[in-house]
């Protein structure tokens, strides 16, 4: 009778450590924002569930605890039992399949039921694990265990979440778009989300030299040409240079002033006042700022207080969800692939972006754009035609505007040696 009662002990533990891991594996695997979403259909186990979720730390120590003791208590009652009453070698022919019970149906069945079924899991757990969450020998023992691990490795892997880096959660992504849970688009956003927080002003920014600008003494009929042709509706004034920016401009200012009957009104009487922001300002910041500020230019300024660029509401948003053409713009293609492989790009490009588009390792520095690693691998400005080489890859100077290199073409064909002697030539 002792034996069979220590074997339906070993039974129970098992079903007990089944659905254990079950638990552990739906918890795991379900999030906070999901739970509150269940708060209509559910309101007692969702509060409930969203309580455990919150202390991760303090919900799944115990619960894994738990796990290792029914496993371990359950194998210890099958050997008694198996020595009580079997020779040695059917002993050892029984632990075997023990370890096969164990295996199969204490952790990969419950595991991937909890895969299949994890809000429903989830829900029908959450009463059972908090009541035995209140055992207080149980959250000792587990708090005096993890205690020693953090003696053993210091602080290792403490309030982390699902992912410890924004590499793992885009590979996540790209997983998701694999199995078509995720579309490549929303797979995009994602990316554009994680690199959003470390973009800075200067990336994104329209650089002075591209700036349209009116001066403050300017009448309102003439402003007004200059507005229509630029497609603009607002536009910095500026006094005596560019770098002395004087206020904004704004065209229904200048309409409503030439329907006044004022068109030889100069527009130093209609500014608005401007922002001014460092060109290295975190886009993110500045997005926050002009939500709560209301405001949607500001002029960005570089460490010697000259004008670096201008950057609108739509450059932070076209950061978030991609190049947004309206009936204004002129669209030109910033990368053209070429029949034998090789890249025409504009020069205001991005070296990243450049580097994910074309599956290249440009070096990445001071500069930003394939323009500014062009001008510095020459040391000074090229013309029209001259070549360069970075690792591996053939720059030729395409197009000059002034001094500013507007068009490259990039090819994977190494220089000729006969124009190094003329071409800058970096090896990354």
């Amino acid at each position: 009778m002792l034996d069979v009662a220590l074997a339906i002990a070993a039974l129970v533990l098992l079903v007990i450590a089944a659905l254990l891991v079950a638990a552990e594996e739906a918890l795991t695997r379900f999030s906070v924002v999901r739970a509150e979403s269940l708060a209509d259909h559910e309101p007692k186990r969702s509060a409930r569930l969203i309580k455990l979720l919150k202390v991760p730390e303090t919900t799944r120590n115990p619960l894994r605890l738990f796990i290792v003791v029914t496993q371990m208590a359950e194998t210890a009652l099958v050997a008694i039992v198996s020595y009580r009453s079997f020779s040695l070698p059917i002993v050892g022919v029984l632990v075997a399949v023990n370890i096969f019970a164990v295996f199969v149906l204490a952790e990969a069945v419950p595991r991937t039921l909890s895969i299949l079924h994890t809000e429903r899991i989830a829900l029908a757990s959450s009463g059972p694990i908090a009541l035995l969450l209140r055992l207080a020998p149980i959250r000792i023992l587990a708090d005096a265990l993890i205690g020693i691990t953090n003696i053993i490795v210091p602080g290792r892997g403490l309030g982390l979440g699902p992912f410890s880096s924004p590499e793992e959660l885009i590979a996540f992504a790209d997983a998701a778009v694999e199995d078509e849970v995720l579309e490549a688009t929303e797979r995009d956003l994602i990316e554009s989300v994680i690199e959003f927080g470390d973009t800075i002003v200067r990336e994104v920014m329209v650089p002075r030299t591209d700036m349209t600008t009116i001066e403050r003494e300017s009448r309102v009929d003439q402003a007004l040409e200059v507005t229509s042709r630029a497609g603009f509706s607002r536009v910095p004034a500026v006094g005596e240079s560019i770098d002395d920016v004087v206020g904004l401009v704004y065209v229904k200012d200048l309409i409503r002033a030439e329907l006044d009957g004022r068109a030889d009104q100069q527009v130093v009487k209609l500014l608005r006042p401007s922002r001014f922001v460092p060109e290295t300002k975190k886009v993110s910041d500045l997005l926050r700022e002009m939500q709560q500020e209301q405001f949607h230019m500001a002029v960005a300024v570089d460490e010697y207080g000259g004008i670096a660029g201008l950057v609108t509401l739509e450059d932070l948003i076209e950061e978030l969800v991609g190049e947004i053409v309206d009936e204004y713009d002129v669209e030109e293609s910033l990368v053209e692939r070429q029949v034998d492989g090789s890249l025409r790009v504009d020069a205001r490009i991005p070296i990243d972006e450049l580097n994910d588009l074309g599956n290249m390792e440009l070096p990445e520095g001071d500069w930003d754009t394939v323009g500014g690693l062009v001008l510095d691998s020459f040391g000074r400005v090229p013309t029209v035609g001259e070549l360069c080489s970075v690792n591996g890859h053939q720059l030729r100077v395409e197009k000059l505007q002034g001094r500013r290199i507007t068009r490259v073409h990039i090819s994977l064909r190494p220089v000729d040696p006969s124009q190094e002697a003329t071409s800058g030539v970096r090896d990354g």
